[in-house]
Parts: C-alpha cells; sequence; structure tokens
C-alpha cells in the first residue's frame, strides 16, 4: 500500500496565493499612470482661452444682438485720419455711341441736348452771355475721359458742393454752367434745353453705376508743384504752345462768324466765378488735355505756371460779387 505525503511535503509546494506585496504595487502604479494622464489635461485646460460670456438676453430669450445665440459681429470704424485718406473705388465705363441713339421724343431730346452741347450759340444762344460753347470745356461732345465727360458726372448728383453750400441736383449744375462758365443765365427747368441737356447726360450715362466716381471723372488734379505757380513764366509756355490757337492775346481765334477756338480771357470768356477761373482746375485741364490733340505733353510744373499766367489776365466778374456791389 503506497505511503501518503505528509505534512511536511505539502508545505515545501509553492503557495497559489497572491501576495498582500503585489496588490500594493498595483495600486501604486495605476496611480502613478492616472497621474501622468492628467497632469498634461490641467495644463492644456490651464492654456485655453476663457469662454465668452453669453451675450444678455431679453425677456423672449433671444439675445440682443439678433436671433437665437449668435455671437455679434463688431465693426470697427474707421479713425477721421483713415477716411481722410481713403481713396473712392472707381469702375471702367464707355458711353454709347452716337448711332446707338434712342428714336421717338426721348431720341429727339438726346440729340437736341448734343447740338447744344457742340453748338451753344446756336441752339442755347438766349441764355449765353460770351462766345464760349459747352464743348470748349467738355471735349469730345462731353465724352472725352479727364475732361470732366458728361457720363461721369450725371451719376454723382445730387451732392453737396462746397461752392454753393447746399445739395445740388444735375440741374443745378447745369445752371452753374451757364451762369459762371458761359457768363449767361441758366435756362428754366422746364426749358427744351434745359430738359434737353439732362436727356443727353442721361443717355451717355446709360449703364453707368450711380454714386461712383467713374475712371474719367473730371480732370485729372495735380500735385502741387515743386516751385509756386508763376505768370511770368507761364507767358512764355502761352506763346510757345498755346498762343497759336487763342491768339497772342488770348482772345480767340475765328472763323466763319464764330470762334475756331475760345477765348481764355476778356470779355468773351468765362467770368470770375467759373471754375476754369481757379488755377487748380486750369492746371489740371491743360496737363490732361492741352494742346488740344497733345495732352499730357506739357511738363506739370508748365501746366501750373500757364494756368497762372491765364488766371492773372481780366475776365468778366463774378455774377455773384457784382451783385453784392
Amino acid at each position: 500500500m503506497a505511503n501518503r505525503p505528509n505534512d511536511s511535503s505539502r508545505s515545501d509546494a509553492p503557495s497559489r496565493r497572491f501576495h498582500p506585496v503585489w496588490i500594493v504595487m498595483v495600486v501604486v502604479a495605476t496611480l502613478l499612470l492616472a497621474g501622468l494622464v492628467a497632469i498634461p489635461a490641467v495644463l492644456v485646460s490651464e492654456t485655453k482661452p476663457p469662454a465668452a460670456a453669453p451675450a444678455p438676453s431679453d425677456a423672449s430669450g433671444q439675445n440682443r444682438n439678433g436671433a437665437g445665440s449668435a455671437p455679434a459681429v463688431v465693426e470697427q470704424s474707421p479713425s477721421p485720419g483713415k477716411l481722410r485718406q481713403a481713396k473712392t473705388v472707381q469702375v471702367d465705363f464707355s458711353p454709347p455711341a452716337d448711332e446707338d441713339m434712342p428714336s421717338g421724343p426721348f431720341g429727339d431730346a438726346v440729340r437736341l441736348g448734343q447740338k447744344i452741347f457742340t453748338d451753344t450759340q446756336t441752339y442755347a444762344r438766349p441764355y449765353v452771355g460770351n462766345k464760349l460753347r459747352c464743348v470748349n470745356c467738355h471735349l469730345g461732345a462731353g465724352r472725352k475721359a479727364d475732361s470732366a465727360p458728361l457720363w461721369a458726372a450725371y451719376g454723382m448728383f445730387p451732392a453737396y458742393r462746397e461752392k454753393n453750400k447746399r445739395v445740388n441736383t444735375y440741374e443745378d449744375r447745369l445752371t452753374g454752367c451757364f451762369r459762371f462758365s458761359m457768363n449767361g443765365k441758366a435756362p428754366p427747368r422746364d426749358s427744351k434745353e434745359m430738359v434737353a441737356l439732362v436727356s443727353y447726360s442721361y443717355w451717355l450715362a446709360k449703364g453707368a453705376p450711380t454714386g461712383v466716381a467713374l475712371k474719367g471723372r473730371g480732370y485729372p488734379k495735380l500735385a502741387q508743384p515743386a516751385r509756386s505757380p508763376d505768370a511770368t513764366r507761364g507767358k512764355a509756355v502761352f506763346d510757345a504752345n498755346c498762343a497759336i490757337c487763342h491768339g497772342a492775346d488770348g482772345h480767340g481765334t475765328q472763323a466763319n462768324g464764330g470762334y475756331a477756338f475760345p477765348p481764355l480771357w476778356g470779355p468773351n470768356s468765362f467770368n470770375e466765378g467759373a471754375g476754369m477761373a481757379r488755377v487748380p482746375k486750369a492746371a489740371a485741364f491743360i496737363h490732361a488735355n492741352m494742346p488740344l490733340g497733345k495732352g499730357n505733353s506739357l511738363s506739370e510744373q508748365d501746366a501750373w505756371d500757364v494756368a497762372q499766367y491765364m488766371d492773372s489776365q481780366p475776365r468778366p466778374p463774378d455774377p455773384r460779387v457784382a451783385k453784392s456791389r
């Protein structure tokens, strides 16, 4: 009969129960691992920017900046200095061709407006006090860019003008042309002449945006000259470049009972209230357009000097000043 193992042999076999030390080691390892995960999470949470406070809501539950909980949009207004430096956005535009003039009564008004513009002495004689035509300052029948074209002017009115310190309509602008540039009087607002000129301007501006400075509007403004404008230097420029058309005395060149080239001063020219009687305006026009067909050929300094010379010559008085005397 085989012998059964005694108690001493069972005590030598390895124990299958976990030792308490192992349990302690597992707990410590778990705590260390949790710490390694938690510390970066805390650091990240502390570096995040604070959440924006919700907009105050009214009794309806909508925030005061709009519907629901949408965030408010705040637009920064530019400083006054930046506003003064802002440039007007400009766009390209070309007026319609003459062959595209409309038919019917409106077309008749447009055609009459063009005739008044190019032959003012014939078609608007009762309102003209000198020998000029509208086209003398607005070349190309009011089409030429950089020569105060009508298509670029029409869409900029109504507008405030410093000249008379009030908001002007386009008819007001034409009234000023007759009073100062033409040294005459304005046609009545409902006259065929005024209606025709407005119609012609409106048609030339067909398709142009309103309230936007089109490229070619007015006369290109010149920078201040390096030397102050000088009439003596200007006379030399005039004699060399302008007298051949406008005459040595500046009184224009006549042909066929009219003026082939307009008088720049004297009794038959624009009066002292006209924009062209201002040296900066005249210099800008001269530089961009004169001599005729050779615009931008004079230096800016020459344009300033010849404008100063032209402005120093006698011409009819500003009617506003004459009335106040």
